[in-house]
């Protein structure tokens, strides 16, 4: 066994399946380790694509993703996907193939400190050195595990890759942590959020007690806890509306009758005019890197119960703040007596009706908010839906009914686009009992459109639904909005013709009216490999509906 037998084992161990990037002579030793060990090498077209798909790997499975890169572009290539699962906070393991020991630090082809470049993107940056691979390993693991959860990056030299392994596999799994999912073995536990203090919770209470027109934010922190349910708990006990961020769609059903919908997207005025005519706002597992509390609380209380103290701007009124574990946090307040408030028993109902009515507004041609009906009509209740980042975000993100966690995937604290591909491609390699869908503008297609090959090499039923408008239509609307000309911002200077017959062996078809979208959405999903469908739309209700 070599040293690459032994890094594969490890994190097979700990339940990692898939590891996605793209090969270079120093990335074959490492290669024909997983193909030896039984972790799939899946080729994508562009390592930033390979971090994404990590990055959503271990989101829908609580095991790190892994991709892995070459030195020098292949590396910098790999951080535009590392740094996702940074700032939205995802367990990931970034390994980077690089030269041999001795030739480290010199000024060689491609070589660039590795280090240096993933240190600001990472909760660490370790290198794999001989007789060291499994106490690097456990703690890399550990590490991007432990809240907050993130991406932990991996320096292999090739020749410690290909040195015979002067450590042991059991050395590794001595003290196997309990499994929590199906896909984990051995995976090291992650370090524990202590408990909030018993004072904190009492507090909270209080100010709950006392608030007549209390309403609670769900965040991204809360779709990395153990028992989602408590939240439903919570917010069924003291009969709160509820609003979420964009990421947390879905951790209760959004059909639930105290849903309020998205705050911040689409039609954000809407929602932050009901927000600040509460009294108290709870802000559960609330993420800043999503939106800033100082951004739509105006001047109402937030008590904030998170994994991490509040990121707030001088002017935002913290009243309290819960800060520690989330379960053990929602399960003690949940258990309080419960707290009574002035809401009208209908609501959040009546104003999350009021609120989708106002995000589809009249139009004369095939509207996105159209499409996106399409496709939430279409698509099971337990399907996941994999979107990219434009316009249409700001309007999936209001407009979809979420029914459950993990099936809701969007990049809203790193943002990129590029990122709806691969993150379908590995929701579906996750959990493929599950339909797929992804929703993407036109610039994000053309951004990723390679990806779609993975999908067809892979034999992956995915639905690709291109949302074709011509113009980077966010972009668009912010030169509006400033008053500036269009300028850097069309995608195509004329109507776009017919798609071809196959983008990379994927089926492509067109359509333009509901009808269409889903008559062939409804093949699409039937179907035994991937599909394009391009939509063309008429984005000019983005003007009215897509506020910035």
């Amino acid at each position: 066994m070599n040293n690459a037998d032994l890094i594969v084992s490890i994190l097979k161990d700990a339940g990692i399946r898939h590891g996605f990037g793209v090969p270079s002579g120093n990335v074959l030793p490492l290669m024909d380790a997983m193909r030896r060990g039984g972790i799939d090498f899946v080729l994508t077209a562009h390592e930033g694509s390979a971090a994404f798909a990590a990055d959503v790997t271990g989101r829908m499975t609580g095991v790190p993703g892994l991709c892995i890169a070459t030195l020098g572009p292949g590396a910098t290539n790999l951080t535009t996907g590392v740094g996702c699962a940074w700032l939205d906070r995802s367990p990931l393991i970034a390994i980077t193939c690089t030269l041999n020991e001795a030739q480290l630090g010199r000024r060689l082809q491609m070589w660039i400190d590795h280090h240096q470049l993933f240190k600001p993107i990472t909760k660490a940056t370790l290198r794999l050195r001989p007789g060291e691979i499994v106490a690097t390993l456990t703690q890399a693991l550990q590490l991007a595990c432990s809240e907050p959860q993130g991406p932990v990056h991996l320096d292999l030299p090739e020749d410690v890759a290909l040195a015979q392994a002067t450590e042991t596999l059991a050395q590794a799994t001595e003290t196997p942590a309990p499994a929590t999912e199906t896909w984990a073995h051995a995976l090291p536990a992650g370090i524990p959020a202590a408990g909030a203090p018993a004072a904190d919770i009492q507090r909270a209470g209080e100010l709950l007690r006392c608030a007549r027109r209390p309403l609670a934010v769900i965040g991204a922190s809360a779709m990395r806890m153990r028992d989602p349910l408590l939240l439903r708990a919570f917010v069924e006990r003291h009969k709160l509306p509820f609003a979420t961020t964009m990421m947390a769609k879905g951790l209760i059903d959004e059909d639930h009758p105290l849903s309020l919908g998205c705050i911040e997207r689409a039609m954000r005025k809407f929602q932050r005019a009901l927000v600040q005519s509460a009294d108290l706002v709870l802000g559960l597992g609330y993420d800043t890197v999503e939106v800033e509390y100082e951004a739509w609380t105006g001047t109402v209380p937030v008590l904030h119960v998170g994994t991490e103290r509040a990121d707030v701007d001088a002017g935002v009124r913290v009243a309290h703040e819960v800060v520690g574990d989330l379960d053990t946090a929602l399960a003690r307040l949940a258990a309080l007596p419960a707290a009574a408030n002035d809401w009208p028993a209908q609501a959040a109902s009546r104003h999350r009706d009021a609120f989708q009515q106002a995000l589809r507004p009249a139009t004369a041609g095939f509207a996105p908010h159209q499409a996106i009906d399409v496709v939430r009509q279409v698509l099971p209740r337990d399907g996941v839906l994999a979107f990219d980042i434009g316009a249409h975000t700001h309007q999936i993100g209001s407009q979809w009914t979420a029914h459950a966690p993990r099936t809701f995937l969007i990049t809203n604290g790193w943002s990129s686009m590029g990122f709806g591909i691969p993150a379908a491609l590995a929701a579906k390699l996750a959990r493929p009992d599950l339909p797929v869908v992804c929703m993407l503008g036109d610039g994000c297609f053309q951004m990723s459109c390679g990806e779609v090959a993975v999908a067809q090499r892979e034999s992956l039923a995915i639905a690709f639904v291109v949302l074709d408008d011509r113009w980077l239509s966010l972009i668009k609307v912010k030169q509006d909005r400033r008053g500036l000309p269009y300028y850097g911002t069309e995608l195509a200077p004329r109507d776009y013709p017919p798609p071809p017959a196959h983008y990379f062996g994927v089926p492509a078809l067109g359509v333009d009216s509901a009808a269409g979208l889903e008559r062939e959405l409804r093949k699409a999903l039937a179907a035994d490999g991937p599909t394009i469908i391009e939509a063309l739309v008429d984005p000019a209700h983005y003007a009215q509906t897509v506020f910035d």
